[in-house]
């Protein structure tokens, strides 16, 4: 479902998946919005009432997580296959793949300059990934359970993940070191995202609430 904030435009209902869906990415633009779902498969749609998609079949099990660049040129996805894979928005060829995790994939997104990706599974680890190369940076072990989202500062140069072991970590990418640990939540931390300007961090829980993080 997409909701317009002017009040007399109706909300846009789009149907195409088999199954539920896991994750939604849209463009800064706000013309394209990417979907996957359990049912296997990522979809490209026109955000007009039509609701039209292009189907594109890139995992062998759920896709659990989409992401796009930052210039809106390129998916990332996440699967329950324990891979990565780059798909170009444009013609909606795959460019490449990268086997992640020992386990389902549930985060992962470009940093900002598009120049590393970060992945968090149900192994419990964190990982960034170097574009160009497609080789591993680093593997981040601190949290104690399955990860559910990653997030990079807007700034590249910090990460930041949640996970069912109640907590939130932020580690600086450069030194690979933990910086920040936040007990956040009472139960399992499902979701975070940075606001624009880097100082404040929010954070969503099985907990029934949601928490707003000076960073400073």
């Amino acid at each position: 479902m997409v909701w317009n904030f002017k009040p007399n435009m109706r909300p846009f209902r789009f149907t195409g998946h088999t199954k539920p869906v896991y994750s939604v990415a849209v463009s800064a633009s706000g013309q394209t919005i990417i979907s996957g779902s359990e049912d296997h498969t990522i979809r490209i749609w026109k955000n007009s009432v039509e609701g039209t998609s292009h189907v594109v079949k890139a995992h062998s099990a759920a896709v659990r997580t989409v992401a796009l660049s930052q210039d809106a040129s390129m998916i990332l996805s996440g699967s329950n296959d324990k891979t990565l894979k780059v798909t170009s928005l444009q013609d909606r060829k795959f460019i490449f793949s990268i086997t992640a995790h020992n386990n389902f994939v549930r985060s992962a997104e470009f940093s900002p300059d598009t120049r590393l990706i970060a992945s968090g599974s149900d192994d419990q680890t964190v990982k960034i990934w170097d574009f160009t190369s497609r080789n591993i940076i680093s593997t981040l072990s601190d949290h104690t359970k399955p990860v559910g989202c990653v997030r990079f500062h807007p700034d590249g140069t910090c990460v930041a993940a949640c996970s069912e072991d109640n907590s939130i970590k932020i580690w600086d990418i450069r030194s690979q070191r933990l910086i920040q640990h936040y007990d956040a939540h009472s139960k399992e931390v499902t979701s975070i995202a940075f606001h624009p300007n880097g100082r404040y961090l929010v954070s969503s829980s099985k907990d029934d609430t949601v928490k707003i993080w000076d960073l400073r």
